[in-house]
C-alpha cells in the first residue's frame, strides 16, 4: 500500500531512501509509516539485514516525521539517536512507524517502532531531531 506521492516526496528528501528501496505508506505529522523490502545486498552473514540499514530506516522516518513538524521555512538534522534491536530480519518487509513525542521551538524527539511482516517488533528507536 505505497503512497506514491508521499513516496516521492521522501526522496527528494532523503536520496539515501532511493538507495534503500525505502518507500512511504503514509506520511503525516501524526505518525510516518516507510517499508524496506529485505534484500540480500543489505544483509549481515546469515541473511539477517544489517543493523545500520535498520537504522537508517528508523532514520529516515524519524527525520520525516520531524520535516512535518517543522515550522514554516526550517529544517532538521539528527542530533542523537538510540536503537534498540529485539529481533533480526531475514526475509520479508519491515515497516517503521514513527510518532512524535515532543515538538519543541527547537528540538522535536520521535519515537519508531520498526516491526516485520509478522507485526513482531525488531526495533525501536528514539532520536532528536534539531530545529535549524
Amino acid at each position: 500500500m505505497t503512497d506514491s506521492a508521499a513516496t516521492e516526496m521522501i526522496h527528494g528528501l532523503v536520496p539515501l531512501a532511493v538507495t534503500l528501496g525505502i518507500t512511504a505508506d503514509s506520511a503525516s505529522p501524526e505518525e510516518v509509516v516507510l517499508s524496506l523490502d529485505w534484500a540480500e545486498g543489505l544483509t549481515t552473514g546469515g541473511g539477517v539485514l544489517h543493523g545500520g540499514i535498520v537504522m537508517a530506516l528508523a532514520d529516515t522516518s524519524g527525520a520525516v516525521c520531524a520535516f512535518l513538524n517543522l515550522p514554516e521555512g526550517a529544517g532538521t538534522t539528527t542530533i542523537e539517536s538510540k536503537t534498540n534491536f529485539m529481533a533480526s530480519t531475514r526475509a520479508g518487509t519491515i515497516k517503521a512507524h514513527s510518532r512524535p513525542l515532543h515538538v519543541g521551538r527547537r528540538v522535536i524527539v520521535v519515537e519508531t517502532e520498526i516491526r516485520g511482516e509478522d507485526g513482531k517488533l525488531a526495533a525501536k528507536t528514539i532520536q532528536s531531531q534539531a530545529v535549524l
